[in-house]
């Protein structure tokens, strides 16, 4: 078991455990795995913790046991030997790992490949190449969910017809925002799969549906009229949902407002259990917040807690509902939650600072990411943990 938690551990802990066989048992230590409401009166959302400077117990092993309050915050390399040298030389000053640099985290760089893999149910990951496309294929064709930028548009239709063997592969593109790398293989798909902006309608309405229907939020209609109008969305929704019924199972749009942007949405295919979330929530940075599109971190906070609330974990907080982000690895809802509360607590922080008055060059000093950092941060790259911590501070500015 690999634990990762960048709350309490600076780095991965590794804990090994034997197991012995045990026939007779025919696997029932594997019992039912339900929620329990362990603290009550909590408030929805609520993220336990305490500010910088204010939690009362850091010193609590130091009084305790006596041992020198250096190594209780040296972080991990105090379990190697030669911290013990350090802290004979100076005890008093030997916590270099808390005031190490910043250090630019390199993310993978993208190739270009393309990878299918499975997720379950009727739904498979197109990943690489861009953000991740979701399909969910069966024998009417295939949904996908954003499109890439458009340099893969060949290739993805080659693996949608291994998928699907219909003559019109892609029945629906379901745009998640306007960003060039959702939403810039439309155009490439209509030019190939036919546009619904060109439908001959013959005696009953659909009785010539053969094009791709691309379907969105109406705020990302509004933001992608640089774009030719045969990738635009062909029916957009303004309400809460938007609800379809293909390949036998129903498939729900649900518009998170003012989040990454003001027309994001998340799909949840009902049947195979399974959440395309597109850029509230991934696993390879930050979130971004595009502030001049109408992003907030509130609407962020709000669009993982409506991820949290319709996902539902198998065991022990794993597996059950699978969650595709907009960019990175398939998730369950455990993975969502520890971002959720990454999110929150970041966001009480600049909070508290911005009270007290203090810039936005006084909060990025304080580094109220710092911890996560290692997970999440960058200071190179299209969007730094600078960057996340200004869009959150004049979020915050603008809402108060």
């Amino acid at each position: 078991m690999i634990i990762t938690d960048p709350v309490y551990l600076a780095e991965p802990m590794i804990r090994t455990t034997d197991f012995q066989i045990a026939t007779q048992d025919n696997g029932n230590w594997l019992w039912p795995c339900e929620y329990v409401e362990e603290i009550s009166g909590r408030a929805k959302g609520e993220v336990p913790h305490y500010l910088p400077g204010e939690n009362p117990f850091l010193l609590e092993m130091v009084k305790r046991t006596g041992v020198p309050e250096a190594p209780t915050r040296g972080g991990p390399e105090t379990i190697y030997p030669e911290y013990q040298k350090k802290l004979k030389a100076d005890p008093a000053r030997a916590l270099s790992t808390a005031n190490a640099p910043r250090v630019s985290q390199a993310k993978n760089p993208d190739t270009g490949q393309l990878d299918t893999l499975p997720v379950q149910g009727n739904v498979h990951l197109l990943a690489g190449g861009g953000g991740n496309v979701v399909l969910q294929v069966g024998p009417s064709g295939a949904i996908m969910v954003d499109a890439k930028s458009g340099t893969l548009t060949d290739r993805m239709l080659a693996e949608i017809t291994r998928l699907t063997p219909v003559s019109k592969p892609v029945r629906y593109i379901l745009n998640t925002s306007a960003d060039r790398d959702h939403v810039g293989g439309n155009e490439s798909l209509t030019k190939v799969l036919g546009s619904a902006y060109s439908w001959t309608i013959i005696n009953t309405p659909g009785a010539s549906q053969t094009a791709v229907q691309i379907v969105a939020h109406d705020n990302v209609l509004a933001r992608m009229n640089t774009l030719p109008t045969s990738g635009w969305p062909t029916e957009t929704f303004v309400g809460r949902e938007k609800e379809i019924f293909f390949n036998g199972e129903p498939v729900l749009m649900y518009h998170v407002p003012n989040a990454h942007t003001d027309g994001d949405s998340i799909i949840f295919f009902r049947r195979s259990d399974v959440i395309a979330t597109g850029d509230i929530y991934r696993t390879d940075s930050y979130p971004v917040i595009d502030l001049q599109k109408g992003g907030s971190v509130q609407g962020v906070i709000d669009g993982l807690n409506l991820v949290l609330d319709l996902a539902v974990p198998e065991h022990h907080e794993e597996a059950g509902t699978f969650i595709v982000p907009g960019h990175g690895r398939i998730s369950d809802e455990f993975d969502v939650l520890e971002y959720r509360d990454m999110v929150t607590i970041v966001r009480d922080r600049i909070e508290a600072m911005v009270k007290k008055g203090m810039t936005l060059e006084q909060v990025k000093a304080a580094r109220p990411t710092q911890d996560y950092d290692p997970r999440y941060g960058a200071t190179t790259g299209s969007w730094t943990t600078d960057m996340f911590v200004e869009a959150v501070f004049k979020s915050l500015k603008s809402a108060s």
